[in-house]
């Protein structure tokens, strides 16, 4: 199985993409799993991000999509939010900013009075066949965006998690089976899920459990944006299952991990990987 060789600019958007991933958008079916609660989602535009937050709508949540500059993709997820009965809060801007996770924080308690659910998932990448070849404000931004950013939001949002509350981090298969061509992007996943591991032990005295969820290759905007066309084409055909993942097929395992049915569930690793095994 394979997808039109293609390429964007980053960060790239998911109606410019074919074909289109699937979120969820006509499938998910929610059953109150998540009834009552406030979640803060980044990178909750398009992707992975953009099936957690239709999911966890359907289940009951108020969202609040964080994203980067993809208005259009931000402005449909919000109003599928919306269509599931519950209230959507975008804001715009670049997680890599210590400031902005702070915002993003205060504007969710503003429009829901806490926080229940934290999901660090904004990511960037970039392939590179040299390490020569790697800016280094390259190397910084992706450590910025992908873990000092959930550093910052965990941070921020503490304050305002009762027991029972849940942190996700989105890791990756990379953590444990890096690419060469995306070492930056790689190391912030191993990152991702060490830290995890380190916030369940602190944490759960509080009663607040943290978890990672390891994808592997998925389907999102990230892909054509990020990545040489020959790769685009044959993305995910290497694994066992043969074909990419999509976005909706994380959904479940986020919901999981929010909801009182992952109640003994912190300081693990999941992986929907599509086969690839990770240690």
């Amino acid at each position: 199985m394979s997808q039109p060789a293609q390429q964007q600019e980053v960060p790239g958007t998911q109606s410019a993409m074919s074909p289109k991933p699937d979120c969820g958008e006509e499938s998910y079916r929610g059953s109150g799993k998540l009834t009552g609660k406030a979640a803060v989602i980044t990178g909750g535009d398009s992707g992975i991000g953009r099936a957690v937050a239709i999911a966890y709508a359907r289940e009951g949540a108020d969202v609040l999509i964080s994203y980067l500059s993809e208005h259009e993709d931000a402005r449909d997820t919000a109003r599928l939010v919306e269509e599931a009965g519950r209230k959507a809060v975008l804001v715009a801007g670049d997680v890599s900013d210590p400031q902005h996770c702070r915002d993003i924080v205060s504007a969710a308690v503003e429009a829901f009075g806490k926080v229940d659910i934290l999901v660090s998932n904004a990511a960037f990448q970039m392939s590179h066949e040299t390490l020569e070849e790697i800016p280094d404000e390259e190397w910084d931004y992706t450590f910025k965006t992908n873990i000092s950013a959930m550093f910052y939001l965990s941070k921020a949002a503490l304050r305002h998690m009762a027991p029972g509350s849940s942190i996700i981090g989105s890791s990756s298969v990379n953590s444990d089976m890096p690419s060469p061509t995306l070492a930056p992007y790689a190391a912030t996943k191993a990152a991702i899920a060490n830290f995890c591991a380190s916030l369940a032990q602190m944490l759960g005295e509080r009663g607040i459990r943290v978890n990672s969820v390891a994808p592997g290759p998925i389907w999102t905007p990230l892909i054509p944006s990020t990545m040489p066309e020959e790769k685009v084409k044959n993305f995910g055909g290497d694994t066992p299952l043969g074909r990419p993942g999509q976005p909706a097929e994380l959904a479940p395992v986020y919901v999981l991990l929010a909801s009182d049915d992952g109640s003994y569930i912190s300081g693990s690793r999941i992986a929907v990987t599509g086969g690839r095994p990770i240690l």
